[in-house]
């Protein structure tokens, strides 16, 4: 069985950009985040907003849940931690009692 390195492409071209890694950032935060409060928190309409999402969401990295008329995200923490250093997993992951970061 050959080797597919597509996932991985997908998932670190929705890593190579700047306001994709700060949505991660505020979605590590925050938790489950509402669309119509990102908006404000990384200053980009919610169509723009919407672009990335969808990116990220398509790699996997996010999860969504609908309720009603808006959308929910969530960072999909397995996704995360299979492909971050720990370095960066430390940026990326809440502080908690369980967690190695440095």
């Amino acid at each position: 069985m050959p080797l597919s390195f597509e996932k991985y492409e997908q998932k670190f071209k929705a890593l190579a950009d700047e306001k994709r890694l700060q949505i991660l950032y505020e979605l590590c935060q925050r938790g489950n985040t509402c669309v119509c409060d990102l908006t404000e928190v990384v200053e980009m309409p919610q169509s723009k907003l919407s672009y990335h999402l969808k990116i990220l969401l398509d790699a996997g990295l996010i999860t969504k849940e609908t309720r009603g008329t808006w959308s929910y995200y969530e960072l999909n923490p397995s996704e995360i931690n299979n492909l971050l250093s720990e370095q960066l997993c430390c940026i990326f992951r809440p502080a908690d009692a369980n967690s190695n970061c440095c």
